[in-house]
């Protein structure tokens, strides 16, 4: 008779707390990310989300508490957590006067990487930059540049990236990029820590959520699991309008076919259809 083992979670953060002076960040946080999973820290700006990942990336270190990272403690083992894990900031570190593949080649060389060239190439082809990869990166746009950013932090795969704000200031075109790339990365085995203020970037991405308010996880759970806090929706005959990231994907084009606008006979010809409402 053989026995299921449940494998021992990527990211252990028990009780963390950090304070500085006397503003108390942390308060006591505590969750765990399975290998291979989204999980995203949900938080306001000033919720201490980003002072949580520079803790367990070991740029700073916690007054109380506990975490591991693939195992290793990050408190009392730094140099290895910094192996096991890749760290990618609110704003791509690139270099913009190199261009794409040189910032790749340089990473892969900093990392002593046998190949650099290869690997460059490798992911430029992975992150579907290969016809840009001569140019400046400063000509990239933004979604641009932060799938090259987050290709610089693959190089060596690491089993473990943190992602701090990953979409911050980007266009719903680029946005939906960067989701396809750490959705990639989820189902080639990365473990993946995102945090994020944006409630529909959780809601795309995230196979479990941990809200962070006042230094403290108040929820963490799957999105159905979060859901069901909340009183159960009442059926209402509504008329469903679209979204205006909707509209404005639909009218430039985003999944690469062309937009045809819907016009009042459309609507009339699918007939009504029920909706479900919140109630609140």
């Amino acid at each position: 008779m053989t026995t299921e083992t449940t494998p021992a979670p990527a990211i252990r953060v028990q009780g963390i707390q950090k304070s500085f002076n006397d503003l108390h960040v942390l308060r006591g946080v505590d969750f765990d990310v399975q290998p291979g999973s989204i999980f995203a820290l949900l938080g306001s700006n000033g919720a201490g989300k980003t002072t949580l990942v520079r803790i367990l990336s070991t740029l700073l270190k916690a007054d109380a508490g506990t975490a591991t990272v693939h195992g290793h403690d990050v408190a009392a083992k730094p140099g290895d957590v910094r192996e096991s894990i890749s760290l990618t900031g609110q704003f791509a570190a690139v270099d913009e006067i190199l261009s794409g593949r040189e910032n790749l080649v340089l990473v892969a060389r900093l990392r002593h990487m046998k190949n650099p060239g290869a690997v460059a190439d490798e992911l430029l082809a992975r992150f579907s930059l290969t016809e840009a990869g001569g140019r400046k990166a400063a000509t990239y746009s933004g979604g641009m540049r932060r799938r090259l950013d987050i290709a610089m932090s693959l190089i060596g795969d690491p089993p473990i990236i943190f992602l701090d704000e990953p979409t911050t200031g980007l266009d719903p075109q680029a946005r939906i990029e960067v989701w396809r790339t750490v959705k990639e990365l989820a189902q080639g085995g990365t473990t993946v820590l995102l945090t994020t203020q944006y409630l529909d970037e959780a809601e795309q991405l995230a196979d479990r959520i941990a809200i962070l308010h006042e230094g403290t996880i108040i929820q963490n759970g799957t999105l159905a699991e979060l859901k069901q806090l909340l009183p159960p929706a009442k059926v209402e005959y509504v008329e469903k309008q679209p979204s205006l990231e909707e509209v404005f994907l639909t009218l430039v084009g985003a999944t690469g076919e062309t937009a045809t606008p819907r016009t009042d006979t459309d609507d009339r010809a699918d007939g009504a259809v029920p909706a479900r409402k919140e109630s609140r």
